[in-house]
């Protein structure tokens, strides 16, 4: 019985008129925006006139604003399944289950951040409401690029979401490493983005538009007449810039310094909400904005895949960092969620859009919980030394519980049977081979192995070695314990139990 069943009507669908788009916004279906943009502004301004909050204050008003918008985007997903998905703001913003999964993953990573971030930053310079308006403007960006209808759109919303990533990735204003990760982000990062922007110039030279609506018409409507040589430039290009935001080989340079240097919850988020954001605009753009080239990008998607599975596996398992460890593994699930990319890619813009979509979505749901509990303990066990392997060395006999926790994580993200990771790996795999993509399918399997080995050197070490007598006693904060604790829970349950979120993923619709 295949675990992801999937639903016949999953695929780009037209919006219903429910809304006149020219007269009227409706508000409520921006609910989840609203509150994030509106929350941090709160928290900065109620912040800055008031004397310093009580401890755990900041985290859990972040936590409260993440997770109210993460509960109207349920609301407004229960909307959605009743008439329909819709466009907003003009065509602007699509209103669709893909986006709402989007909005609830990204939420969630904020919720869990704020927890691990409440006592990572008390007694810091930063022990204060700016980092957590960071985040929640980071989220915002992030819905934006998933939610976009539009190229411009779509592009604020990455800007937003890269510009808060790189005052976060240096926002340790103690460490060297920090900066330097941040600077690094920010000079390549602005590389990225103009190569994306200068592909939105050239698709909206070739289809007269940057509304991905009307490019999909525009297409249609010329037939063989179009000028394909500057809309095939700008689809190169548009990868490139998107291509970097996903930490894909070979445009993944940056994620192993700036997952370095960067913060440990930062990392987290940057590892979890980052990708969730970026793979939802790819999926937009490519899928739902330009199906009649899939036979041109499908083997550029292919050779990604397949290079961030290799490269990601190989160079994880000869590091000794373990944050570079899983900045490395980042990359390898990056190709994993590719493999699904590349099987919705083959059914682009037909009635029945395969498995491709639902099996992307739920595995960046999953891995959203797994890496942020993987940084959680890297941020508790080597919060004030470098995250060297040895640093882990006898964890079990110090913490065993939190020993217990990241063993856990590190099965999961090996792909271990019983754990969510297993689920999110499966699902990628069958949609690929649902489409004939054997030999992509094949080497993904392959590199799980690989990448398996990382994963045992750092449980051999929590295990099996003896740790240094000397070393400085571990406390783990309320926050993180809670974090930590949810996200282990959560990713044996749901690899126990996992029809819920595969039923519950293949209601997704994308509007177009």
């Amino acid at each position: 019985m295949n675990l992801l069943a999937h639903t016949p009507n999953l695929a780009q669908i037209e919006p219903t008129q429910r809304i006149p788009a020219d007269t009227e916004i409706w508000w409520f279906a921006l609910s989840p925006l609203l509150v994030l943009v509106g929350g941090a502004l709160l928290l900065i301004v109620v912040g800055a006139l008031t004397p310093k909050w009580p401890r755990g204050l900041y985290a859990f008003g972040s936590a409260l604003i993440a997770g109210t918008a993460g509960v109207l985007a349920i609301v407004n997903w229960d909307d959605i399944s009743d008439n329909g998905p819709a466009t907003l703001v003009h065509g602007a913003l699509a209103f669709d289950t893909f986006a709402m999964w989007s909005t609830i993953t990204i939420c969630g990573a904020v919720v869990l951040v704020s927890m691990l971030a409440d006592e990572y930053l008390r007694g810091t310079p930063n022990d204060g409401p700016e980092i957590y308006a960071l985040l929640l403007v980071a989220a915002a960006g992030g819905i934006v690029m998933a939610s976009a209808n539009d190229l411009i759109v779509l592009f604020l919303g990455l800007e937003t979401l890269s510009l808060a990533f790189y005052v976060l990735a240096a926002s340790n204003r103690r460490s060297d490493a920090s900066a330097e990760s941040g600077l690094k982000y920010f000079l390549l990062g602005g590389f990225a983005s103009a190569f994306f922007l200068y592909g939105i110039a050239l698709v909206y030279g070739a289809t007269g538009s940057t509304n991905i609506g009307e490019m999909v018409a525009s297409v249609a409507s010329r037939g063989d007449s179009g000028n394909d040589t500057l809309a095939l430039a700008g689809i190169a290009l548009l990868i490139v810039g998107l291509g970097f935001k996903v930490a894909a080989a070979p445009f993944h340079i940056w994620a192993p310094d700036v997952y370095q240097g960067a913060p440990t919850p930062v990392t987290a988020f940057m590892a979890s909400a980052g990708k969730a954001a970026a793979f939802g605009a790819m999926i937009r753009v490519l899928i739902a904005g330009l199906p009649s080239f899939r036979d041109d990008w499908q083997p550029i998607i292919w050779i990604l895949a397949v290079l961030s599975l290799v490269v990601g596996s190989f160079l994880a398992v000869v590091q000794r960092n373990v944050k570079r460890m899983l900045a490395y593994s980042s990359v390898s699930h990056a190709g994993f969620i590719l493999v699904g990319v590349e099987a919705a890619a083959h059914t682009a813009g037909q009635a029945d859009s395969g498995m491709g979509i639902s099996s992307v979505q739920l595995y960046l749901l999953l891995y959203m919980v797994i890496v942020i509990g993987s940084f959680g303990v890297v941020a508790v066990v080597a919060r004030d030394a470098d995250a060297d392997l040895s640093v882990f060395n006898g964890l079990a006999k110090r913490k065993p519980l939190l020993a217990g926790a990241f063993t856990i994580f590190l099965l999961a993200q090996a792909g271990v049977p019983f754990t969510s990771g297993f689920i999110a790996k499966f699902g990628v795999i069958q949609a690929g081979v649902s489409v004939d993509s054997y030999g992509l399918a094949l080497i993904a399997m392959i590199s799980a192995v690989i990448a398996a080995f990382l994963y045992l050197r750092i449980m051999v070490s929590m295990w099996q070695h003896e740790g240094d007598e000397n070393a400085p006693a571990i406390r783990i904060p309320v926050g993180a314990a809670i974090a930590i604790g949810f996200a282990a829970l959560f990713t044996v349950v749901a690899g126990l139990y996992p029809s819920l979120l595969i039923d519950w993923s293949d209601a997704i619709t994308l509007v177009r």
